[in-house]
């Protein structure tokens, strides 16, 4: 069995339960179990990698990390940001790097996202896991790069 999986915050903020994340494929856990962070309000911010490993998939808005033990975590900044095309997204890596947790993959503006009435909320979640099987371990306010969940 592969050791636990630490899942770190990619970003600073407040960590909302995925139930609470205003997306219901995320709330439903869907895609998988883990937990959101919201950035706070207004700030330009980095968004680093929550694990170590191969970046996979990179868009501007969201991406995926695969760690040693083939887990992939993906990470979504944004409900709905998709939609912005990448305005206020900027990519400090390129897909296809392999990056240390805490390494800075992106910089976001939130200006555009929050001026089309977006939320920043960000769900991070470990792909094709069951619900609820992420166990949440910060609670409150999180800085970024600090352990958000665990997934046995």
């Amino acid at each position: 069995m592969a050791a636990a999986l630490v899942v770190n915050a990619p970003l600073a903020g407040t960590v909302v339960p995925l139930g609470n994340v205003p997306d219901p494929v995320f709330a439903g856990q869907m895609v998988g179990s883990g937990a959101a962070v919201e950035p706070p309000a207004g700030e330009t911010f980095d968004v680093v990698s929550p694990v170590s490993g191969k970046v996979i998939k990179l868009l501007p808005h969201a991406f995926v990390v695969v760690d040693e033990s083939g887990r992939g975590v993906l990470t979504h900044v944004g409900i709905d940001t998709v939609k912005l095309n990448g305005e206020g997204f900027t990519l400090l890596i390129a897909q296809g790097d392999t990056i240390d947790a805490g390494a800075a993959v992106m910089r976001v503006d939130p200006a555009a996202a929050l001026a089309a009435g977006y939320s920043m909320v960000s769900p991070v979640v470990v792909l094709d896991t069951k619900p609820d099987t992420a166990t949440v371990t910060a609670s409150g306010t999180v800085a970024a790069g600090a352990a958000l969940f665990s997934l046995d």
